[in-house]
């Protein structure tokens, strides 16, 4: 008994071209090439626990009302309240003529943050 089954397959040149590529790059074969690619094709799929789809239909429904922050209106909001700056370095440490660092602007036209 065969410990492999073998496959015959058609690509489009385009494809096969790329795989002729990655195939001298990597110095491996196509069959090497197209069972990696087919075991990550078939690995098994997370499901989520109904706890975690609970939290993403929140989620979602937050957003459908607008009911969230920018990742820009955080960064603001957390160096307004300086929470994204960084220690000060030691004294002697510090060059003579170092500029501070620019604070960025708060978003135009955006609401506020939530608190």
């Amino acid at each position: 008994m065969r410990s492999r089954a073998t496959f015959t397959i058609s690509l489009p040149p385009a494809v096969a071209q790329e795989l002729e590529k990655v195939r001298k790059l990597e110095h491996r074969s196509r069959s090497e090439l197209v069972r990696e690619a087919l075991r990550f094709y078939l690995l098994p799929v997370a499901k989520p626990t109904a706890g975690e789809l609970r939290g993403i239909q929140k989620g979602r429904a937050e957003i459908r009302r607008g009911d969230y922050v920018t990742l820009d209106q955080l960064h603001a909001e957390l160096d307004r309240l300086d929470l994204l700056k960084r220690p000060e370095k030691h004294p002697a440490r510090t060059p003579a003529r170092a500029r501070p660092t620019p604070r960025r602007a708060r978003p135009s036209g955006r609401r506020s943050p939530r608190r």
